[in-house]
């Protein structure tokens, strides 16, 4: 299949309604949206956190994911599908509309969606158990959830720097954008990783505090789950973020998938995205 057909089938489901939704700030971006385990047996079940892909763009939101978040719940998780301030539609550093992210906004979010969920699922998902919470998203929520998950190894003088590392059974990256060097070579997504640091005058200088290839070892059980036919982000970027967590000591997994492309990781109707469940199952249960 295409890539363009794999893409028409992913965002062919309708969207599905969350069960509760809850805000982290003020902006109208900064919500989270919880799904509850379909069925199940009276206990808690694993919390997953969802955050979207779409190259950290305005015109992509978490809408797209929540049949993907609908199928984990039905797999029996909590999920926290999560929303977060994307790149202005407004044209800037010399780039047509829209730009991907803001600097600092993007970051912020992320980091504060993520240490708002030990007050807000207690309220509104009772039914998660935050001591088994695994991280995953999408492309350029791949790359967030990775970064999410490094913040206790940032620079010291990082405004999102934790103590320590945030409790989490793992990650499952999906076609993550990282390795931000090789990606701006590739001009990924249109550029869309130089974009997001602040344009070519910055990029180089916020690499450190935004690129997960640069914050390793992190200590935490990883998995990254790439199409070996993903022509939207190459899986070269996977395998090599592997290998730089191996030079670093750290066993990271990368699950190439033979006649994969981007979307499948994402679209219930494909055989990928059971995989993508089985493997935030083995980091969960």
């Amino acid at each position: 299949m295409s890539d363009d057909a794999e893409e028409e089938s992913a965002f062919s489901h309708p969207a599905v309604a969350p069960d509760a939704t809850a805000s982290y700030g003020e902006h109208p971006d900064q919500v989270v949206d919880f799904y509850a385990p379909r069925g199940g047996d009276g206990r808690r079940a694993p919390l997953v956190v969802v955050l979207h892909g779409g190259a950290w763009r305005a015109p992509y939101d978490r809408q797209h994911v929540t049949p993907f978040a609908d199928f984990l719940a039905r797999r029996g998780f909590a999920v926290a599908n999560v929303e977060y301030r994307r790149g202005s539609p407004v044209p800037h550093q010399g780039v047509e509309a829209p730009v991907a992210g803001r600097w600092p906004e993007t970051f912020d979010d992320v980091a504060a969606a993520v240490d708002a969920l030990p007050e807000l699922v207690p309220l509104h998902l009772p039914q998660a158990d935050l001591r088994r919470t695994v991280l995953t998203g999408h492309s350029a929520g791949g790359h967030l959830a990775l970064w999410a998950a490094a913040r206790h190894v940032l620079p010291a003088d990082a405004p999102w720097r934790l103590p320590r590392p945030t409790p989490l059974r793992g990650v499952v990256a999906l076609a993550p954008i990282v390795g931000f060097q090789r990606a701006a070579e590739l001009d990924v997504c249109g550029g869309a990783p130089v974009q997001l640091l602040g344009g070519d005058g910055k990029f180089a200088d916020r690499i450190p505090l935004a690129d997960p290839a640069a914050l390793l070892p992190t200590g935490i059980a990883t998995t990254l789950v790439q199409g070996r036919t993903d022509t939207t982000v190459p899986y070269e970027l996977a395998e090599e973020y592997a290998d730089a967590a191996a030079k670093a000591g750290e066993l990271v997994g990368c699950t190439l998938l033979e006649d994969v492309g981007h979307f499948p990781l994402i679209d219930p109707a494909a055989d990928a995205c059971a995989v993508v469940a089985e493997e935030i199952a083995q980091l969960a249960f």
